[in-house]
C-alpha cells in the first residue's frame, strides 16, 4: 500500500510477489510503483499488516508530531505562525537527514544530544517508561491489529 507522501514522489510501497510470479511482472510492478517513491520487497505477505502499521499509517504519526511540536511551541511562548514554521521545518530537515545519513536514527539522536543540555532534558521525558516509546509501540500494534481485522 503506498503512503500519502507518494503524492509528491516521496512515498514508500511494500511489494509482495508470490514465488510463481514471473520476474517480468515483478519488475514491471516495481517500475510502476517507483514512480511514486521507494519500493521495498517483502518475502511474506503476512508482513503487509505490519507494513501498513509502520509505513501506511506512519505519515499520520509524523504529522501528529509536527502538530504537537507546534502546540507546545505556542505554549512555550512562540507566535502561532513561527511555532508552525519551526516545527514543520524541523521535521522536514530531520527526515532529510535520516534519508541522507548512513547513521541510524538512534545515532543521529545521540549526535544532537549534549549531556545536561536542553535536548537531554526533553529526551528524558520522551524516553521515560511511560513516554513516546511505549505509546508508539501500542499505536503501531493497534494499527497492525486493525489491518488484520480489515483483511479478514
Amino acid at each position: 500500500m503506498p503512503n500519502t507522501p507518494a503524492a509528491i514522489g516521496k512515498g514508500v510501497t511494500a511489494l509482495y510477489a508470490r514465488s510463481d510470479a514471473p520476474d517480468s511482472m515483478v519488475a514491471l510492478a516495481r517500475q510502476l510503483l517507483s514512480a511514486i517513491g521507494g519500493v521495498v520487497m517483502i518475502d511474506d505477505e503476512a508482513l503487509m499488516d505490519a507494513v501498513t502499521a509502520v509505513s501506511g499509517s506512519g505519515p499520520a504519526y509524523v504529522f501528529l508530531l509536527a502538530e504537537m511540536m507546534t502546540s507546545a511551541g505556542i505554549e512555550a511562548g512562540l507566535p502561532d505562525a513561527l511555532a508552525r514554521q519551526l516545527a514543520e521545518a524541523t521535521v522536514a530537515g530531520a527526515g532529510a537527514l535520516i534519508e541522507d545519513s548512513d547513521e541510524p536514527p538512534s545515532q543521529l539522536r545521540i549526535n544532537v544530544t549534549s549531556k545536561g543540555g536542553t535536548t537531554a532534558a526533553a529526551l528524558a521525558v520522551l524516553m521515560d517508561d511511560d513516554g513516546l516509546g511505549p505509546l508508539m509501540r501500542r499505536a503501531i500494534l493497534a494499527a497492525r491489529d486493525r489491518s488484520v481485522e480489515l483483511g479478514s
